[in-house]
């Protein structure tokens, strides 16, 4: 595998990832990576009879690129399996696919992530001999590759409601994607935080305990802070519950990021948030939007648009929960195993870091805790400086050939359709950023939430970056994933360089109930950090004013 070419794996058009990951994706990932999204992507396109046969994923120069191959690509699919395809497109919208699979996903595949999970949690890598925690390290690897597929197989299904919804209601409305989005908000409970139910706890139980609340308050370093709470007579049930919840959740895609129980500083951040606020949640004014939105309808389609809004509701969650309950847990149980090998291979000198043991895939990691041949620790080195000083701005953002544009709707048979609109408007929504212009002291994007904040910006360029974040900043990322939600209770606003309306930090803005703009493109190099900025939830600017 060279990292230092961007020669890709064939002759089409790939397009460089900049949603998902900024940097070059770990050794270890890239193997369950490449795998698992193809595979869960290309079942969840055939669940729906999509057009768009294949979503495949390579890893060219380090970093993750897609490629976007349509059904039936260079005759790879019969006349007969054609039909087939573009009846099922047909049924999917006349049946409503989606209500099926989230019967599903709740009944079957969430408590079977969720036990699958806590099987690889209730192992110790520390109690582990060599052999048994190099055989360890590859379930992690074989874990991570199901739940990376898994989360990819509901792609559609978590998006064939939203896009359809989005699809009607732009034309027959004229409202913005993010006016219609607004719409969906108190529908996806998980994406204010993945253990919200257990922080709403201990923030009460802190509050209601004279010790409880002296522990939280101490100025003693974060780690121990956590530990004292736990021991704490009132709060200290409550406390461990928490920390069970999110200890091992990564904070991002891959396992170079770390998880929740890494950060002390930003947990007790949280915590202390939760308490200071707790139970205040987000004023409602979604009755006076749809209102005002549902007046834009023409008479003919008033009845369709409330049942696709209706749909785009009940299915909203799906979008964070499969995230949520698959590969953000993998990832932080692979990573937990990760930095133990890494602690023994840097003990015996054959790491110079353990948390460089990210950058070997399980086979090599094996070989070293055997003693047999492996990676150099001068090479696995080299492969973490190229991973953490490059960045996707490095990278060229496409290889081969320029993208080809969806093809117009009329060129798509008429029971595709619909499924076709759909997907077009939830790819544009994804990944869609504005074009207008920024300048050195305003940037412009998608406005998310209505409301302005005024605060100091903080820059997260990785995950180490989340411990700096403290009460009422405002979060400048590049993008962020589903998995960063335990800093929420911290967050002023959240602006971010990519995505669109469906973007994770549009979700969670709206979820959290504050203002959010994502896709200024520029955010990150533009804004210092520490600066103090203002965040327009309503006019998608971000101004700093000093």
């Amino acid at each position: 595998m060279d990292d230092e070419t961007f020669e890709p794996p064939n002759e089409g058009t790939w397009e460089l990832d900049t949603t998902h990951n900024s940097r070059p994706i770990t050794w270890f990932t890239r193997s369950p990576l490449v795998s698992g999204f193809p595979r869960g992507f290309a079942e969840g396109l055939a669940r729906y009879g999509l057009l768009l046969g294949r979503y495949d994923v390579a890893v060219i120069g380090g970093f993750m690129y897609a490629q976007r191959l349509p059904y039936g690509f260079r005759g790879s699919a019969t006349p007969e399996q054609m039909r087939a395809r573009i009846a099922t497109s047909d049924r999917a919208f006349t049946e409503r696919f989606w209500r099926e699979d989230l019967t599903h996903w709740d009944e079957v595949v969430k408590p079977d992530a969720v036990a699958a999970h806590l099987a690889v949690q209730g192992v110790d890598p520390t109690e582990l001999s060599d052999e048994e925690l190099a055989a360890h390290v590859g379930r992690c690897q074989d874990h991570l590759e199901a739940m990376i597929e898994l989360h990819h197989r509901y792609s559609a299904p978590s998006l064939m409601a939203t896009g359809d919804f989005l699809a009607g209601a732009l034309e027959w409305t004229g409202a913005t994607a993010g006016e219609l989005m607004g719409l969906l908000r108190g529908t996806s409970a998980i994406s204010a935080g993945f253990a919200t139910a257990e922080l709403d706890a201990l923030a009460d139980a802190v509050a209601a305990s004279e010790s409880g609340r002296a522990v939280l308050a101490s100025p003693d370093d974060p780690a121990a802070v956590l530990h004292a709470l736990t021991a704490d007579p009132d709060a200290g049930p409550a406390a461990q519950a928490y920390l069970d919840a999110v200890r091992y959740r990564s904070i991002g895609y891959d396992v170079g990021e770390p998880s929740a129980g890494e950060l002390p500083a930003m947990v007790v951040g949280a915590i202390r948030a939760a308490v200071a606020h707790r139970k205040s949640g987000p004023g409602d004014d979604g009755d006076a939007a749809l209102t005002s939105i549902r007046a834009r309808v023409p008479a003919e389609h008033l009845a369709e648009f409330d049942d696709r809004l209706h749909e785009a509701r009940l299915v909203n969650r799906l979008r964070d929960e499969r995230a949520n309950y698959s590969d953000g847990w993998a990832v932080g149980l692979a990573r937990r195993a990760l930095l133990e090998t890494g602690r023994r291979l840097a003990e015996r000198g054959a790491l110079a870091d353990p948390e460089h043991a990210v950058d070997a895939d399980a086979a090599e990691l094996a070989a070293l805790l055997r003693g047999d041949a492996g990676p150099s620790r001068d090479e696995v080195a080299a492969r973490v400086r190229r991973r953490t000083t490059l960045t996707v701005d490095d990278a060229p953002p496409i290889i081969g050939p320029p993208p080809s544009p969806p093809p117009p709707p009329e060129a798509v048979p008429e029971p595709a359709r619909r499924g076709a609109l759909a997907m077009d408007a939830a790819m544009a929504n994804l990944f869609g950023v504005p074009d207008t212009p920024n300048s050195a002291t305003v940037l412009r994007g998608l406005a998310v939430n209505s409301g302005v904040y005024e605060g100091p910006a903080r820059l997260v360029a990785d995950g180490t970056d989340f411990d700096r974040v403290r009460h009422g900043d405002v979060l400048v990322t590049r993008a962020t994933s589903p998995y960063f939600t335990v800093v929420l209770p911290l967050l002023g606003a959240i602006v971010t360089d990519r995505g669109g309306q469906l973007s994770h930090a549009a979700i969670v803005a709206r979820e959290y109930g504050i203002p959010g703009v994502v896709g200024t493109r520029e955010a990150t190099r533009l804004i210092p950090d520490g600066a103090r900025v203002r965040v327009d939830g309503t006019t998608g600017e971000v101004r700093l004013v000093q």
